[in-house]
């Protein structure tokens, strides 16, 4: 049998669930190592062959057999749903709370975006990119908040880490603009 076709068949039927270098490893019967000298080939391969529309990515530490992104367009045609629609602003402002912030209560992300969001958690929940990660131990036990591995897919992550790093200066001009708004309203 040929190797790489082993790698290319498994990495076929994981889906979007994909698999670790250590899962694949396994299955195989070889090193990580090795895992990793076969798809770095497999790789080179889709990438040399302008007749092929397969690649492979890691994202949250899983490999997974994907379209090239010159389809992407042709692929989000045949894709189209609800849950691969754009996300609105506010979801994307409570799933940033989240990915920054986790684990993280409901009450916690209505603190600081300032308005109830069970609506926008549901709606997250559906779209699998937040799931319950546990109960915070305080009266009520309230459910804690994460993302998902498909969340890391969705933004092409591998870590956590990987998120953009936040700037204090946006904390700074909200905190101005306060100072500003309060000095005049007292004079």
């Amino acid at each position: 049998m040929d190797e790489l076709a082993i790698y290319e068949s498994l990495l076929f039927v994981a889906g979007e669930e994909g698999l670790t270098l250590k899962e694949m490893a396994k299955l195989t019967n070889s090193t990580t190592d090795h895992v990793i000298v076969s798809l770095d080939q497999l790789m080179n391969e889709y990438n040399l062959r302008s007749s092929s529309a397969l690649t492979i990515i890691e994202t949250a530490s899983k490999y997974k057999l994907v379209t090239k992104e010159q389809y992407s367009s042709i692929v989000s045609g045949y894709a189209q749903s609800p849950l691969t629609q754009k996300l609105s602003k506010a979801l994307l402002e409570t799933l940033a709370i989240i990915a920054y912030k986790q684990p993280i209560t409901r009450m916690e992300i209505e603190e600081i975006r300032g308005v109830q969001l069970s609506t926008a958690l549901q709606k997250l929940k559906l779209r699998d990119l937040i799931k319950e990660v546990g109960r915070l131990e305080a009266p009520g036990k309230p459910v804690l908040y994460g993302t998902t591995d498909y969340f890391m897919d969705y933004f092409g992550l591998n870590h956590l880490n990987e998120l953009p790093e936040l700037t204090i200066d946006e904390e700074i001009e909200e905190t101005s603009l306060f100072f500003e708004s309060f000095e005049q309203s007292v004079d």
